[in-house]
């Protein structure tokens, strides 16, 4: 067993052997494992291994989904080619020797990669190996992605516009919880377990796993008068970030683990607009108001533009997001319980909550099996 690796596990049937690649950070990571899931929903017999790198949520995210997971050496990417290029040649050369030590190993049929640093050496590993897909969540191709489309037997996007030639657009893979939430049936139940008002309606705030500054310091302004419309509040402020005392109809929390209970108690959202959220906001039916992450190349603005032309949505710049603001977009929608119902429905219309198992048909596709 490698410095890298885990225990092998062996194929348990006659189906496929389903590599991805989607490491690093959540809006990688849980692409790939909701293609896992439709896989292995599709094809019981099937075996999905997954490839990280002891940085990020890999070691905590995968495993505690049932996949193994193949670690190889982190090579950390500029997104965007520079002189940090130089720098990379020595690095992919022992993470692509790890891959193809996986691939043999696991007798792998497809790679299947979401972008990031674990993608660039499972792509360069797999080719002339075996066929690779490749997978872009965002409104525009990062690196990896650019270089893994060069090659790829299929390329996939969320999105138009992604940057990648011939790319089909099918969404993101989400989460079957998500997809398939009832958020009327579990209410009730989703209410109790944040300590929610069992009725009226609520706003849920969220800025990621490491909340949102702009987020919260707007939220805390605009909170006495959300709260003297009798819009409750569930702000997931993140782990250093600031949130109001707790008081009657706000509940602070540091994160939020159970996000379709998340979903399911609220009436409509104020977030970021990473490719992931804008696809679980749209998938469950919740309008937002979006505030995309005034940094990198402008692409969560690009990420929640089909969701707002839907009419599921608004978009508000980060430096225009003060308490006021929140309270002139928001309070409009909650006195019209109508418009709420009217801008969900073009929410969910506007995703793709079918992609991850549309995806998993594209990669059978290239195994023609």
């Amino acid at each position: 067993m490698s410095e890298y690796g885990t225990q092998f596990l062996p194929r348990t049937g006659p189906g496929p052997s389903v590599v991805v690649a989607g490491g690093g950070t959540a809006g990688h990571i849980e692409p790939a494992l909701a293609l896992a899931d439709a896989v292995k929903r599709l094809r019981p017999d099937a075996t999905v291994t997954a490839l990280g790198t002891e940085k990020g949520l890999d070691t905590r995210l995968i495993p505690a989904r049932g996949y193994p997971l193949e670690l190889i050496p982190p090579v950390p990417l500029p997104r965007r080619p520079t002189t940090d290029l130089l720098r990379l040649p020595g690095k992919v050369r022992g993470a692509v020797a790890r891959v193809r030590e996986v691939l043999t190993k696991v007798e792998a049929d497809v790679v299947v990669g979401f972008g990031g640093f674990v993608a660039l050496p499972a792509y360069l590993g797999a080719r002339g190996r075996v066929p690779i897909v490749v997978h872009e969540a965002n409104a525009r191709a990062g690196l990896a992605n650019k270089v893994g489309a060069r090659f790829a037997a299929a390329v996939v996007a969320a999105v138009p516009g992604s940057g990648l030639p011939d790319a089909q657009v099918l969404g993101i893979p989400l989460r079957h919880a998500v997809t398939t939430l009832d958020r009327a049936g579990l209410r009730p139940e989703a209410r109790r377990r944040f300590g929610l008002p069992p009725t009226g309606p609520v706003l849920l705030v969220f800025g990621g796993s490491q909340g949102a500054r702009t987020l919260n310091s707007a939220v805390a302004q605009a909170l006495p008068g959300l709260l003297h419309e009798g819009i409750g509040v569930l702000h997931a402020h993140g782990p250093t970030g600031q949130a109001a005392p707790p008081q009657p109809g706000y509940v602070p929390l540091p994160y939020i683990d159970d996000m379709h209970l998340a979903y399911a108690a609220a009436d409509a959202v104020l977030c970021r607009a990473g490719a992931m959220t804008v696809a679980e906001v749209s998938a469950v039916g919740l309008p937002a108001v979006y505030v995309p992450l005034p940094h990198g190349n402008g692409e969560q603005a690009l990420n929640a533009e089909p969701v707002v032309r839907a009419g599921g949505g608004v978009l508000v710049p980060d430096a225009e997001l003060t308490g006021d603001r929140v309270l002139a977009e928001l309070v409009p929608w909650f006195r019209e319980r109508n418009r709420l119902a009217v801008m969900g429905a073009a929410a969910r219309a506007s995703g793709h909550a079918d992609a991850d198992e549309r995806l998993a048909q594209v990669v059978f596709g290239v195994l023609g099996r």
